[in-house]
């Protein structure tokens, strides 16, 4: 029998490990961009066109290559970074590997000029398919200008996976920011099909922060700087009221390099406990600087991923020195013992004590109390009540009502209400289930239609269709009660809403939609770069929904109208938070429309604490048994619990 195993190519083996490290035009713009930062450059320019699809380049004015180094460099595992296994423990550099450029050139059409200061000509490569189709001398500056055109143009089906230009866009977006914080006393610019999106000149790290992360940044950064014999902290935390719904503002860098960790993050958020609530997330741009042979940046392809020698003291460093800054900037909270001067003005300290008030103080039982000989913690008996006046609250709340005698163990067991029919947890598919259409909006579990009694959603939205004679109540200002013949259900009002809402915009995306009520004063929008990159992308469904949005710059929009629910005067705060909302969505990785639907839902959805009419209740139910699926909001939560008379009669037993 033949042998069967064969060596690959070189232009296969560089395709298949180009999937690797090349996965998007982010990716290549990562790496390029940490090219042009480890030769040195002072500036830094991304040009990019269809968002990365037809072009990216970087031109930067670093130190050049030879012609000799020019063509190597597209060579795999060609590098000038290290030189021997031991190298791997000093790594300051961005890049290493040398699989970056072999993997571009493996999927893209490649464009390379460059030139050293003591050349006086530089050198143009051209490369297709990983082969060289063009080398020659050029006149260049000094520098290196790269040209990546036509991204997986010998991969279409991986092409095709590519998301649209917005999406994209953004991820490019994310990757230029991270390379900018990490250097700010460098030039970095953005353009995008000729418009320039980021001009960052060369600054101090809080300049950069404002530049890249907006100008609500400027006055509510605290600055941390935490140096030790074993590593050094520093950069900004925002303070607490800048804390948001999602993770969005989190930049950690060990030794410059943009890190992913979990762990540390955690750190982060300890160290702000009690100054945030719990569901939100602090802002932090922070550096960690310690010896390279403590960390390994060898895990992952894109290095984003590292592994500490000892986590626990990296943690406790991180938490120390954020605690530490936000102390020493009275930003936790604190006790004041100093005298607001105010009171110095008050007429009980500037006018007299007189005999008269001497004498009355003196003749009070708090003066008795506290000169008096053991006298501090007597209570004095009040006139009116007697020994039998201390009754407790259950007493007199079932003042009148029969005495019943308490059930037996086995009566007892046999009526226990069980938790997890109301979703608290461990139910078991029989009592747990969400009937699910073709639109797949039910992602979670919620407790079934019927608790107590037997049946299931096939009758209940005809029991209860709302009528004249259906009795409503709202409970905390967060419930209502609707109560039926056989039956009552306990609805909460924002759960129902959102779900009603969902499917009413649901409806707009494929049909007619929602109307929009025009503003008589129209407002201005200010956003950073990354949101108004994702707040583009969803304008044309965001119309459909209601909301008039015309971009006004790179960053700005101008709110024409928005949907009759809106509070006038809210637009912004609204948007902003369907913007913090969307992107807390995409963490779990949903489609774009389905993260945008839930998202506006949530926000426009009435919230706990709101006082409804008879006839706003009554038409909430009646929307709410309208809908496709009534059971549960679209992320999964139930939105009532149904008692049946049967179920609340065995339970009294009766």
């Amino acid at each position: 029998m033949a042998d069967r195993i064969q060596l690959l190519p070189d232009h296969i083996a560089n395709q298949i490990a180009a999937g690797e490290v090349i996965q998007r035009p982010a990716s290549a713009v990562k790496e390029l961009l940490e090219n042009a930062v480890d030769a040195g450059a002072t500036r830094i320019q991304l040009i990019v066109n269809d968002a990365g699809k037809a072009l990216v380049q970087v031109i930067d004015n670093g130190s050049g290559m030879s012609a000799t180094d020019a063509r190597r460099a597209f060579e795999r595992h060609a590098t000038s970074k290290i030189q021997k296994i031991e190298d791997l423990f000093h790594i300051r550099t961005m890049g290493f590997r040398g699989e970056a450029l072999a993997s571009i050139a493996a999927v893209a059409q490649v464009e390379l000029r460059t030139r050293r200061a003591e050349d006086e000509l530089g050198t143009c490569i051209e490369l297709e398919h990983s082969q060289v189709t063009k080398q020659e001398p050029v006149a260049a500056p000094v520098g290196t200008s790269i040209c990546m055109k036509n991204l997986f143009f010998n991969v279409p089906a991986r092409r095709n996976f590519l998301k649209s230009n917005t999406s994209e866009l953004r991820h490019i977006v994310d990757e230029f920011i991270r390379v900018a914080l990490a250097f700010p006393d460098r030039f970095f610019s953005l353009t995008h099909n000729g418009q320039g999106l980021f001009h960052l000149e060369a600054g101090s790290l809080k300049q950069r922060i404002v530049q890249v992360l907006g100008n609500n940044y400027s006055s509510k950064l605290v600055a941390v700087r935490e140096d030790t014999d074993y590593l050094n902290v520093q950069g900004f935390v925002g303070k607490p009221e800048t804390a948001k719904k999602t993770r969005g503002d989190q930049y950690f860098f060990v030794n410059n390099r943009f890190i992913r960790s979990a762990y540390l993050n955690h750190a982060v958020l300890n160290a702000f406990q009690d100054l945030i609530s719990p569901d939100a997330f602090p802002s932090y741009v922070l550096f960690i600087e310690l010896d390279p042979a403590q960390l390994d940046v060898n895990v992952h392809p894109t290095k984003q991923e590292i592994k500490f020698e000892d986590e626990k003291i990296v943690y406790a460093f991180v938490q120390a020195a954020i605690k530490h800054a936000l102390a020493q900037f009275s930003i936790t909270p604190t006790l004041d013992f100093e005298l607001d001067a105010s009171i110095q003005g008050l007429s009980a300290v500037q006018g007299p004590f007189t005999e008269q008030q001497q004498s009355a103080a003196r003749a009070s039982s708090l003066y008795q109390g506290f000169t008096g000989a053991h006298q501090a913690h007597r209570i004095e008996a009040s006139p009116s009540a007697g020994n039998g006046s201390f009754r407790s609250l259950t007493d007199i709340a079932f003042e009148g009502s029969p005495v019943l005698p308490l059930p037996d163990a086995a009566t007892q067991s046999a009526l226990e209400l069980r938790p997890d029919a109301l979703g608290h947890g461990g139910a078991s598919p029989s009592d747990v289930v969400i009937p699910r259409h073709s639109e797949g909006t039910g992602d979670g579990r919620a407790p079934s239609a019927e608790v107590f009694g037997e049946g299931g959603f096939t009758s209940l939205q005809q029991a209860y269709a709302v009528q004249e004679s259906m009795e409503v109540q709202q409970l905390f200002s967060t419930y209502i009660l609707v109560a039926a013949e056989r039956s009552f259900l306990l609805v909460h009002q924002q759960s129902a809403h959102e779900r009603v809402l969902y499917e009413r915009l649901m409806a707009a995306m494929h049909g007619k939609p929602v109307a929009t009520q025009r503003s008589l004063f129209p407002s201005t929008l200010e956003l950073a770069p990354p949101d108004a990159v994702l707040l583009t992308e969803l304008l044309p469904d965001l119309a459909r929904m209601g909301y008039s949005i015309e971009p006004f710059g790179p960053s700005s929009f101008i709110i024409q109208g928005t949907p009759a629910d809106v509070e006038s005067g809210n637009e912004k705060a609204v948007l902003e938070r369907i913007l913090e909302q969307t992107k807390h969505f995409s963490e779990v990785k949903l489609p774009r429309r389905e993260t945008l639907l839930r998202s506006v839902a949530l926000q426009q959805s009435i919230k706990p604490g709101t006082q409804l009419t008879d006839r706003e209740m009554q038409r909430l139910v009646d929307d709410l048994f309208r809908c496709r699926q009534p059971n549960a909001t679209p992320g999964g939560k139930p939105t009532y619990v149904e008692f049946a008379k049967d179920g609340l009669d065995k339970m009294f037993g009766r």
